[in-house]
């Protein structure tokens, strides 16, 4: 039972490497740690952009316009039931 990194893996890393090199820059250089944060935050921003506008999780364009049947949603979003008494 192999595990396997896929991209959306690699981009929580990425976000997560960003505003890291982000505190060490600003704790092990003059520039100040705020700025660092905010820099580097901006490159996390980038990761996070790229991975829903770029290389979105839907397999196909297609797929965002297929409507779905109100049977097929799942019961706790469904708009038919009041509440857990419904």
């Amino acid at each position: 039972m192999g595990r396997t990194l896929h991209y959306y893996d690699l981009v929580l890393v990425a976000i997560a490497a960003s505003l890291g090199a982000g505190a060490v820059v600003g704790y092990a250089t003059m520039i100040p740690y705020p700025a660092a944060i905010a820099a580097l935050g901006i490159v996390a921003i980038g990761f996070i952009g790229h991975a829903l506008f770029v290389n979105g999780p839907v397999d196909d364009p297609a797929d965002l316009t297929e409507e779905v049947a109100l049977e097929e949603v799942p019961t706790a979003l469904s708009p038919m039931t009041s509440g857990p008494d419904a």
